[in-house]
């Protein structure tokens, strides 16, 4: 995990967060979420880019990445709308800039409507936010996460790789799709992967989607073309509730835009956070 650390933690009501921030204190901040199966790793190159005008706060979700997963842990999307809340109150945040991704959408759209977390615009890119969703490995695997969960670590290793992959239109550099797959090995990460899909109820978003016309804030939703996972379609139907938000899509790029089109998505940010 050298190659991206996150030197500091938090301990929040579903474990320990770790965390870091990028770039002068003094400057207007801006956090990023990431999604699932990810990490703040997918956000290096942009963070490391928002951070020449920003402090950037990245950090791994309980269950995720760097931070801590344990047998029963509440890594739901409710749970983590919470504890993202109780970060941004232990970052003395009050309006940052927020950025977010794939599940870390849904996050940031529950801590906004839900639970009165205040940012001050708000970058879409590729959430989940909208039912239905979920692909039909994903559905396959909630519904028998303990028969996943026993896979040799083998197959296991194959089956996380494979699924990762999907996620890229032009396909991941083998070292970087290495990293991404890292945290979800050996017994801790294999139970934690099952154990986040289990968890990825749809009502959570239902709860939330017919209060998108509330929101009152820039947003910018950000969209790959080529996205397999969440057609770009849905970008346009989340555009359509939120009023005066704004739709970019990103050519030749999948569902992990960061990975697929790092400059044509910094580029887009820059303007929209600017």
């Amino acid at each position: 995990m050298s190659d991206w650390p996150l030197t500091r933690t938090f301990r929040s009501s579903s474990g320990e967060v770790r965390w870091e921030s990028l770039g002068d204190p003094g400057r207007d901040p801006v956090v990023l979420l990431h999604g699932t199966p990810f990490s703040s790793y997918v956000w290096r190159a942009v963070a490391r880019a928002l951070a020449r005008r920003h402090r950037v706060f990245v950090w791994d979700m309980p269950g995720y990445g760097a931070s801590e997963k344990f047998a029963g842990q509440d890594v739901s999307l409710a749970a983590q709308g919470r504890v993202f809340t109780e970060l941004l109150a232990h970052w003395d945040l009050d309006r940052p800039r927020v950025v977010a991704h794939d599940f870390g959408g849904a996050v940031s759209l529950r801590a906004h409507l839900l639970h009165g977390a205040r940012y001050r615009s708000l970058a879409l890119v590729d959430p989940v936010a909208l039912a239905p969703w979920g692909s039909p490995f994903f559905k396959l695997v909630g519904k028998h996460s303990d028969v996943f969960d026993q896979l040799p670590p083998t197959l296991h290793r194959a089956l996380v790789r494979e699924y990762v992959g999907s996620a890229s239109s032009p396909g991941l550099h083998p070292a970087v799709l290495d990293r991404l797959v890292e945290p979800w090995l050996g017994d801790p990460g294999q139970a934690a992967f099952y154990r986040q899909i289990a968890q990825a109820d749809q009502r959570y978003t239902d709860e939330v989607q017919d209060l998108y016309g509330e929101i009152a804030i820039p947003t910018l939703v950000c969209w790959g073309e080529d996205d397999t996972w969440i057609p770009v379609d849905k970008g346009h139907e989340l555009v359509a509730r939120i009023p005066g938000a704004r739709l970019e899509t990103v050519p030749g790029a999948g569902h992990l835009v960061q990975e697929d089109a790092p400059a044509h998505l910094t580029a887009a940010l820059v303007d929209f956070l600017a």
